[in-house]
This record gives structure tokens, sequence and C-alpha cells, in this order.
């Protein structure tokens, strides 16, 4: 080419690649508003617990009372320990609404054993290896059958309900040992002995999450279960062992409330599902499968118990109690779409 022809060659202007600064300020706004919802993300439960006691400390000077707070911790235990078996459930992807009537049953199982008179260690070891069984059915029915965890879950409910009914006659059992509610529902020091209880269940439930192949495993089998099952690994195992592992949780929660109320009762924990899939969802666990944890389902846990003891203190009546945890659970579900 000639220098003639190259000079008749047009050049393009460079393009302006800086910014006006009026879109500079539009894009520091847009980074700004996205690093406060993250923030709020990750630790708005903890604002939402934080913001709840200072509104129930302003309403009623009751509610900063140790003896008080205490009361919400052990009204939590119990709640938070069904929880936590939960947590591994929900992060599979899957759900168990029959952890209320685990726990029911597998009280009354004990409680029936000590009145026979077997040691009161020995019917704890029974009532959780009825929480075992019964985890075990959900996770067989669950992946031998291919029926969804919701409608597994949803009849075993109403069949655990019903045995529980049926091996009691439908009355309480009462009048076990002494030394059995004071050891599983004493205080050691000021503390209730169900808090130290559920605080080694949370402990016990974040090792296993973090440092074992069963925690790792549930988060991909949330993930993306068939990639999980194509990498070679057994997906139907491992999740029925999850399922025994949230009856197991259930069963201690049942031998705790026994211990509490010092009588089995054929309807105890009824509901109490729904509390603790609130506060394991509003912990941040998603219903959709592969992400949760369990300090973000205790302070759930514990933001449902201060709820309840707050409007306990205010003198509200149970049943809007029961339609402010309605409310508290469809935040919550809310909140999890939001995030996804």
């Amino acid at each position: 080419m000639s220098d003639e022809q190259r000079e008749q060659i047009p050049i393009a202007p460079a393009a302006d690649t800086t910014s006006s600064p009026r879109e500079e300020q539009a894009a520091a706004r847009s980074r700004g508003g996205g690093q406060v919802a993250q923030f709020l993300l990750r630790y708005g439960i903890v604002l939402a617990l934080i913001a709840l006691g200072t509104v129930l400390s302003f309403l009623t000077s009751a509610f900063l009372d140790v003896d008080n707070l205490l009361q919400v911790l052990l009204q939590a235990s119990i709640n938070a320990t069904i929880a936590l078996g939960l947590t591994f459930v929900i992060i599979t992807s899957g759900i168990d609404l029959s952890v209320g009537s685990t726990a029911a049953l597998a009280g009354m199982v004990g409680a029936r054993a000590m009145k026979g008179e077997i040691p009161w260690g020995v019917a704890i070891l029974i009532a959780l290896a009825v929480g075992l069984a019964v985890g075990a059915v959900n996770g067989l029915l669950i992946t031998r059958l291919r029926i969804t965890p919701f409608i597994v879950t949803l009849g075993t409910l109403s069949v655990v309900r019903g045995l529980t009914l049926i091996y009691s006659a439908g009355r309480p059992v009462f009048g076990f040992p002494k030394t059995f509610s004071q050891t599983i529902a004493g205080d050691v020091g000021p503390i209730p002995m169900p808090v130290i209880i559920a605080s080694a269940m949370a402990l016990l439930s974040w090792f296993v999450l973090r440092y074992t192949r069963l925690g790792e495993y549930a988060y991909a089998i949330g993930g993306n279960e068939e990639a999980t099952r194509l990498s070679g690994v057994a997906v139907d195992r491992y999740k029925v062992a999850i399922y025994m592992l949230c009856g197991l949780f259930a069963a201690v929660a049942g031998v705790m409330l026994t211990a509490r109320l010092r009588a089995a009762e054929p309807n105890a924990a009824s509901g109490y599902e729904l509390d603790a899939i609130a506060a394991t969802v509003m912990g941040g666990t998603s219903l959709f499968g592969g992400e949760g944890g369990v300090v973000g389902t205790i302070i759930g846990a514990l933001i449902i118990a201060t709820l309840r003891n707050g409007l306990n203190l205010l003198n509200v009546q149970a049943y809007y109690q029961q339609l402010a945890i309605g409310l508290v659970i469809i935040l919550a579900v809310a909140l999890d779409r939001f995030r996804q």
C-alpha cells in the first residue's frame, strides 16, 4: 500500500473510556447497595435478635432479668436440638415433618422403660434407638421408594403420633426416678442442664458438618444430588444416615422434654416441627439445599424463644402467639427465596 493510500484511510477516533461524574456516582451507589445487602444477608439474623431483645427490654423491664434470660435459653434448648437435626436434612434439600412426633414417641418409650424398672441410663439409650429407627424408616422410604421427603415425613408424622397414643393408651406416664429429672433437667450452677446438652449437640453438629464426610456430602447432595451420585458417592446411604441423625436429635429433645415435664405426654412436642423449621430457615439454611450452618440455626432458635417469651411477658394470648410464629415462618421462607 502506497503512502498516498495510507493517508486516505480514515482513522477512527479512540473510544472515550472515561465515565461521567454522574455515572461514577451511580456505580458507587450500586456497589454500596450491594455491600449493604451482603452485610444484611450475612448478619441480619444477629441484628434481628438484638433488635427484638432491645424492643422487649423497653416494653417490659422483666425481660432483662437474669432468671428470665436463663428461661429463654431453657425454652430455646429443646427447639434448638430438634432444629440442629433438621439442619442436616434441609441442607440436603430434604425435610422432616415427623420430628415432633418422634420426640414424643422416644420420650414415651423411655418413660415406660423406666416405669418397668429399667435403669434410667439404659432407658435413655432405648429412647435414642427409637429416634434412630424412625429416622431410618424415613430415609429408606425416601431413597428406596423415591417418594418426596415432604410426603414421607407428613405420613410418618401421623403414624408415629398414632403409635405414641396406642403405646401409652392415650395417658401420660409419670412417677419415674427423681434422679432422671434432676440429672437431665436440673441445673449445673446457674445454667440449666438442657442448655448444656443443646450446646453439646451444637458443637457435635458443627464438627460433623465441618470435618466429616457426612457433612461434606450433605452439602454436595443439596447442591447437586445427581452430580454427587455420578461422582461415585453413595448418595442414598448418606441420606439415610442424615435422616437417622435427625431422628436421633429429635429423640434427645424428647428425653429432655420428658425430664423437664417429669412426665411423658402422648401429645408432647406437638407442632414443634414448625418452630424447628422456622429456626433453621431463619438461620440461613436454604430450603433449596446446599447451604446452611449451626450458628444460624442456634440464633434462629433463640429468636423463636425470645419472641415467645416476650409475648408471654406482655400477656399476649396463645393464639396470637401462633399467629406471630406463622408470620415468622412465612418471613423466613421469603428471605430464603430472596437469598436465592
